[in-house]
């Protein structure tokens, strides 16, 4: 058994005890039906890969295709059929979604162009606070993950037009259950994860989950270790009010990781073709995070209509790392040309969220609406910083061949150049929506989020001081043409302050995103599968660009315009659920161009498609077969031109990554009641791309690999 070093608190050690109990303990009697749906307010049970039901584009709970916007969900099957234990892994099965790794642990990610920053647990959340992932989430803690495409403004208030990926937590079950796996894979992987369930009484219940991982790469030097902690507690303070306390802690310790990545291209502007191995990493490099969420929240219903839900949520990160980062154009003929760059970096990042709404059903004119009204504050916090090593000769050593280097680079001496940030935000919002109940096939939706935030600080000799303040809209409409079949359109915007300065030493407007969809949408077999079509079309205005008549004057003094910013329209289709006996599947496809940025435009995949499908043979029901399916078109990134010297000189290099498909596939055998084994096939072609142009370095994405998990449930 692997050691789990985490601190483990009396509370949550307990509770993984008494998640850990006797056959006799487990089989307990349930509690009162009513107490549970209190409960497990966020939703029902779900089987296979239709959802139903979906939250964070309102905070209200409706069927997904009573919502006007593109919605898709990734639901617990299909986290568990894939083996989908990292955020990575499980929004690359998402419709629309882009996952840009520009290293091993940092990643961005995009949606209809633009960046996604916003990201909610159970509805509840702050954008990222540099719009990028460090060392990945482990999906172990989450039941399903709901992905609302286009501007969520109403719910979060600022970011980008783009998507909001909500994640719905883990919480006591109905029933006392324990599930215990195991995987072994390529790469030295071991995986151990425990997810139990208990109710002590009618009032008090627990949800754990305790996950250890550890795996070393296809890359030179990488490893990674994973440990996980969640514990979740559950009061019924009565039969009206319930109180939770839940807890996560997360810790990430890679070696060998990626600062930045592969060199592209050559001093003559041909393209480098690395072994899939190379890595740019020293053998000293690390990258260690710990992150900390706490949640408590309080529901009482005052009657069968009408609740309050209040939570407060503190998010923690600390971050320490000794990175080693490799610039330069190689030599096409020698490979001589690059250096090393040597960094150390500490991050403490802490956010504070307090919401509270009340939502249910109002009577007017005749017929039942809904209505959610609340406020919010939050607090983000952070101070990071950087220190070089400008004296010893270690700090930037040369590099003489990529292709057989073993990351052997002397260990710099930390001292020189520091540098860092200490920057506080704050939010205070109000919102309001109600869901209009016009006539029996019409529904209006409208709603609006006033938001006052500020910021003030400094990062890296640059300053962050910046407030603003505005009203955000959304309107939707949905009407059913049939009891099955549903038309919807919807508006709605967001903005994000932005600090820099105009020609008179004025602060630009925010940028304003807005984004205009509309789309039908259908319930399919007997209402196993929902289905969906859209037009979008997104905007981002006022975004900053340099002044020309700035243009040569040193950086501190050069000042900006507001431009017309980015745009993109197209089309998504999404279909999941059970579309025949025994075959569950979720497909997405997304088609969409981007104009306004040409360098965005040619490094985000215009066309995605995704697939993902399990079937269980009816004659044969513990037998299930799966593949796992995304192809992507070509993208490209212009890297400058060819330099004096060589007979191409004055061409303009560009980078291109041609069209791909990356395939996986499992094998799903319950052996019997209690114990089920999948066996998993990633990249089953042996695909060889690269993971992304978002950057002008890159590095390519990991072969054939193999995973066996044996479940244990009880």
């Amino acid at each position: 058994m692997m050691k789990l070093n985490v601190p483990l608190t009396p509370v949550a050690l307990a509770t993984l005890v008494a998640m850990s109990a006797t056959p006799h303990a487990l089989s307990a009697e349930r509690v009162d039906e009513d107490a549970v749906e209190r409960v497990t307010v966020t939703g029902s049970y779900l089987e296979g890969y239709n959802a139903h039901t979906a939250s964070g584009a309102s905070r209200m709970e409706l069927a997904i295709e009573d919502i006007p916007q593109s919605v898709s969900v990734i639901t617990s099957a299909q986290l568990q059929d894939f083996q989908l234990t990292d955020i990575n892994l499980a929004l690359d099965t998402a419709t629309g979604v882009n996952v840009e790794r520009i290293e091993t642990d940092r990643t961005y990610y995009t949606a209809r162009g633009f960046d996604i920053t916003n990201f909610q647990i159970d509805g509840i959340g702050l954008p990222l606070t540099s719009g990028n992932n460090h060392a990945g989430d482990d999906t172990a803690v989450y039941d399903r993950i709901e992905v609302i495409r286009g501007a969520n403004g109403l719910m979060t208030g600022v970011g980008n037009p783009s998507a909001t990926v909500n994640y719905i937590r883990k919480r006591p079950t109905a029933d006392n259950n324990l599930m215990v796996k195991g995987t072994v894979g390529s790469h030295s992987l071991h995986r151990v994860e425990i997810d139990g369930s208990y109710q002590f009484n009618e009032t008090f219940s627990a949800r754990g989950v305790v996950v250890d991982q550890d795996q070393d790469s296809y890359l030179d030097r990488y490893s990674r270790k994973n440990q996980l902690v969640y514990v979740f507690l559950n009061a019924n303070l009565s039969d009206d009010t319930q109180l939770s306390l839940s807890h996560s802690y997360n810790n990430s310790d890679a070696t060998g990781n990626l600062w930045g990545a592969l060199p592209l291209y050559y001093t003559d502007g041909s393209p480098t073709d690395y072994d899939r191995s190379t890595s740019t990493s020293a053998d000293w490099s690390n990258w260690q995070v710990q992150n900390n969420n706490t949640v408590v929240e309080l529901q009482h219903h005052f009657n069968s209509a009408w609740r309050l839900r209040a939570t407060y949520s503190q998010k923690r990160a600390d971050e320490d790392s000794e990175l080693f980062y490799v610039f330069g154009t190689p030599d096409a003929d020698t490979e001589l040309g690059l250096t090393g760059y040597a960094s150390e970096y500490i991050l403490d990042d802490k956010h504070d969220l307090y919401d509270a709404y009340v939502d249910g059903d109002f009577t007017l004119f005749g017929r039942d609406h809904q209505l959610v009204a609340g406020l919010n504050y939050s607090k983000l916090a952070y101070t990071d910083r950087s220190l070089y090593d400008f004296t010893t000769g270690n700090g930037f050593p040369p590099i003489e061949n990529l292709t057989t280097w073993q990351g052997d680079a002397a260990f710099p001496t930390f001292a020189d150049g520091e540098a860092g940030s200490d920057v506080e935000q704050r939010q205070r919002a109000a919102y309001i929506t109600g869901r209009f109940n016009l006539a029996d096939d019409l529904h209006l939706m409208l709603g609006g989020r006033y938001n006052d935030w500020q910021a003030e600080g400094e990062s890296y000799g640059v300053s962050r001081t910046v407030s603003d303040s505005d009203v955000i809209p959304y309107a939707g409409i949905v009407y059913g043409i049939t009891e099955q079949i549903n038309l919807y359109a919807s508006y709605t915007e967001t903005f994000q302050a932005q600090n820099e300065l105009d020609i008179n030493n004025q602060q630009l407007d925010p940028v304003v995103g807005e984004s205009q969809e509309a789309g039908v949408k259908a319930s399919l077999f007997d209402d196993r599968a929902v289905a969906s079509v859209t037009y979008f079309d997104v905007q981002q205005t006022n975004l900053a660009i340099a002044d020309p008549r700035t243009a040569g004057l040193p950086p501190t003094e050069q000042r900006f315009i507001g431009s017309d910013g980015i745009s993109s329209h197209g089309f998504e289709f999404d279909l999941a659920g059970e579309l025949l006996p025994g075959l569950n599947a979720s497909i997405g496809l997304t088609d969409f161009s981007i104009s306004g940025n040409e360098l965005v435009a040619n490094y985000t995949p215009s066309t995605l498609a995704k697939l993902g499908a399990v079937y269980t043979f009816p004659e044969f029901d513990r037998l299930s077969v799966g593949v796992n399916v995304r192809w992507q078109d070509e993208i490209s990134r212009e890297q400058g031109m060819v330099a004096e010297g060589f007979d191409n000189a004055g061409e303009t290099i560009v980078t291109r990554q041609d069209a791909y498909t990356v395939a996986d596939f499992l094998v799903k055998y319950q052996i019997n009641d209690a114990v089920t084994l999948n066996v998993n096939v990633f990249n089953v072609t042996n695909e060889k791309y690269l993971t992304s142009l978002y950057w002008a370095q890159s590095y390519y994405a990991a072969p054939r690999t193999v995973s066996a998990t044996v479940s244990w449930a009880l």
